[in-house]
């Protein structure tokens, strides 16, 4: 796919038409660059004034955070809002203005970029978002914490880290387990002294419940309260061809990532962590598909990733469907859930939430527990104050690194071919951790009455990656699926 980048002319003609369509002031006459030499120093004593962009889901934990914070005697605030949803916009500056508080409301993420009297950006966008605002910010003196999965694709991501070492600003993962210093980065200084032997495999887990999001027979209506070619930005602006446009935007592939993408982020960056694997695997394939049910998504729900790592794989297991057809539990796989399970030669770690790590022997007895976390948001104020990457918990590149392994997962699987479940077997039997763990998720999906002959499974592409390069070697197709076409103005530079 072919990747345009965007110039500052370019950026600012498609600003200046956007305020144009919107009736707005063209208050997109000029913006501010950290290359120009700007972007304001902020002292220990000063406030930082902080804009939230999209916040009708985990944006609203960012007021949350920074509320906190300010609470607590930091000297921090929210002073502008922005979402392309006037119902969402105008309730949360109301709620700011009852108190007391003013706030400015924006629909269009370039006039918080282009406001010089906001210093950072926490951005909650849908995934397709997330790298152009954050690079837009950036670009224009801004610090970002941005939400996982930090990018819609792998070249995103790269770009996006490109451009937060180019403008020397401060860009924080929204992957809140770094911040558990004194739980899992405890349990991973520990097993990394070496006290259960060599690491075998890191395994994370996303058990969730998803239910069907139904299935409609033509284009839905855009509510009126939304400017639905902002809220589209980089992805195409197609007809809405499902129920509801909030939320279930994660189950296709235009402006989501599926349940890997979604929650499965936060537990693929934990089992890299304990890897201590700071590059994109060499080799990876997945097996799976969308069952239970026939509705408008389009990602997986049922889904296992092999990434082959020369010391040890990371394998990572999706499940959306009950440990039972009509239950509402979910399965477990050695006490966790939604969480991440690595064997070692002496023994095991399990990591069942975002804040704890639990370490046994080889006959199941707990050995250690590690347990506790700091905020997240005040670690990006520090980092944000002392203007040191090496003060972050979560940088961009944490960031990059795994949001990536579940995008190139992903590409597997969208370059696959559906297959009965023998010939599965057949193909992936050289690596038995993948068939093993293959193996459970068809009992799983048995137990749902999903018959795997009527209803194939998908063998994902063995794929080979140069992770210096980042891209896939000898494959077209799947280096297409790295990028997208973008829908101008909104295109993510190639070149920051």
């Amino acid at each position: 796919m072919k990747s345009h980048r965007i110039t500052r002319r370019d950026f600012l003609k498609g600003t200046s038409l956007a305020a144009a369509g919107l009736g707005l002031a063209p208050a997109f006459s000029r913006t501010v660059f950290a290359a120009e030499g700007r972007g304001r120093v902020i002292g220990p004593n000063e406030e930082i004034r902080f804009a939230v962009v999209g916040f009708h889901g985990r944006g609203a934990d960012h007021i949350g955070g920074i509320t906190k914070l300010r609470q607590a005697g930091e000297k921090v605030r929210v002073v502008a809002l922005c979402d392309v949803d006037k119902e969402v916009l105008d309730k949360g500056v109301k709620q700011f203005r009852d108190k007391g508080e003013e706030v400015k409301g924006y629909t269009d993420v370039r006039q918080v970029i282009d406001d010089p009297n906001i210093d950072a950006v926490t951005i909650a966008t849908p995934n397709h978002w997330h790298a152009l605002a954050t690079i837009w910010a950036v670009q224009a003196g801004k610090d970002v914490y941005v939400e996982k999965p930090v990018s819609h694709n792998v070249s995103e991501g790269r770009r996006m880290v490109e451009a937060a070492r180019k403008y020397a600003r401060i860009v924080q993962t929204g992957t809140q387990s770094r911040s558990s210093r004194q739980g899992i980065a405890s349990a991973v200084e520990w097993v990394g002294a070496g006290n259960l032997g060599k690491i075998k495999v890191a395994r994370g887990l996303c058990y969730k419940r998803r239910a069907s999001i139904g299935k409609v027979d033509g284009p839905q209506p855009i509510p009126p309260n939304i400017d639905y070619d902002l809220w589209c930005g980089p992805a195409p602006k197609g007809p809405l061809m499902r129920k509801h446009l909030h939320y279930d935007w994660h189950w296709v592939w235009p402006t989501g990532n599926g349940d890997l993408g979604n929650q499965g982020i936060h537990e693929m960056d934990v089992a890299r962590w304990f890897l201590g694997v700071n590059e994109l695997s060499p080799r990876v394939f997945s097996v799976g598909g969308r069952f239970g049910y026939v509705d408008d998504g389009e990602t997986p729900n049922t889904l296992v990733i092999y990434h082959d790592y020369p010391g040890a794989p990371l394998i990572f297991e999706v499940r959306g469907l009950p440990e039972a057809k009509g239950s509402n539990k979910m399965d477990r796989y050695r006490g966790a859930q939604i969480g991440i399970v690595i064997d070692y030669e002496g023994g095991y770690v399990v990591v069942p939430d975002y804040n704890t790590a639990i370490a046994f022997d080889k006959d199941g007895k707990e050995i250690k527990k590690f347990s506790g976390s700091e905020s997240h948001y005040a670690n990006f104020v520090k980092a944000v104050r002392s203007r040191k990457v090496s003060d972050l918990h979560a940088d961009i590149l944490e960031g990059h690194l795994s949001s990536a392994l579940c995008h190139t997962g992903n590409t597997s699987y969208r370059i696959g071919h559906q297959l009965e479940p023998d010939e599965i077997r057949e193909r992936i039997q050289d690596d038995p951790m993948a068939e093993e763990a293959c193996q459970r998720a068809y009992e799983h999906l048995q137990i749902n009455e999903v018959d795997l002959l009527q209803t194939k499974a998908t063998l994902g592409m063995v794929l080979k990656m140069d992770p210096k390069t980042e891209r896939f070697e000898g494959n077209d197709q799947a280096n297409a699926l790295l990028t997208r076409d973008y829908r101008k103005p909104f295109v993510v530079p190639e070149k920051v």
